[in-house]
């Protein structure tokens, strides 16, 4: 057997995937993959560390005459002992491919709760703790980030602070939430500084909805539709930017 085989022959008796052992040696699956077909060798750093992780000489991982022995198959109990390691480590992948030095993908999905090794950084971050251009994880940061607990230019979560948040508890320049608080907000309570329309809406300029309290109000009647909120919205606020005008008048005719 060569170097090769003897990679594949001891990954195989201890019940390991190609993924598997990549992921401990903190390499790709396909370089483990070139490894064992022969098409490369690994690197003199990379023969020690799987030499100590089979639990065999560096020279007899390297020897083409040299056969393991049945010692090296794992009990019953090493395999439980693997898998239960397996468990608590989680999962963690970062695709070869970078930009600006991040990964484009990154994952880190921990059972640990919230260390160190439970951040995940890349262009695309999924994780307990996401940090990248799109975060997705419990706690989650980014230009486009969702979780539990988010920040964001769009964020989405249970409590959401963003340019444009959207969230149980929402918090940002346009709002939206059971509770949302922002320059314009939309939700069950809404508190703005210039718009908030909800059930319960306070605002400094305009509030619209059920119990509306501000300088500017409509109350909900018998119902309103969209064209009257967005006339009320008008006369009060003519330079307001047409996109925005047509989705605070949509959610003021909906919400009620």
């Amino acid at each position: 057997m060569n170097i090769s085989e003897n990679i594949a022959d001891l990954r195989r008796k201890r019940g390991w995937s190609q993924e598997h052992l990549a992921e401990q040696l903190g390499v790709t699956r396909q370089s483990v993959s070139k490894w064992e077909s022969g098409t490369a060798t690994p690197e003199l750093e990379k023969l020690v560390a799987l030499a100590d992780l089979f639990g065999v000489s560096l020279d007899a991982l390297a020897r083409e005459d040299w056969t393991p022995s049945p010692s090296t198959e794992p009990t019953h109990l090493e395999r439980q002992v693997e898998e239960l390691s397996r468990y608590v480590r989680g999962y963690a992948y970062d695709s070869p491919i970078r930009l600006w030095g991040l990964p484009l993908v990154s994952i880190r999905l921990s059972r640990n709760g919230l260390g160190r090794d439970s951040v995940a950084r890349g262009i695309i971050a999924i994780g307990n703790i996401a940090l990248g251009v799109v975060a997705v994880g419990c706690l989650s940061v980014g230009i486009v980030s969702v979780g539990a607990f988010a920040l964001g230019v769009l964020s989405i979560a249970a409590l959401a602070l963003g340019a444009v948040s959207l969230g149980a508890l929402s918090v940002g320049f346009l709002a939206f939430g059971s509770c949302a608080v922002g320059v314009y907000s939309c939700g069950v309570a809404a508190v703005a500084s210039d718009i908030a329309v909800g059930v319960a809406a306070t605002a400094s300029q305009t509030a619209i909805g059920e119990q509306a309290a501000g300088e500017h109000v409509l109350l909900w009647g018998s119902g309103l539709t969209q064209a009257q909120v967005e006339a009320f919205l008008l006369t009060h606020h003519p330079n307001l930017w047409r996109p925005l005008l047509r989705l605070l008048s949509f959610a003021g005719s909906v919400i009620q």
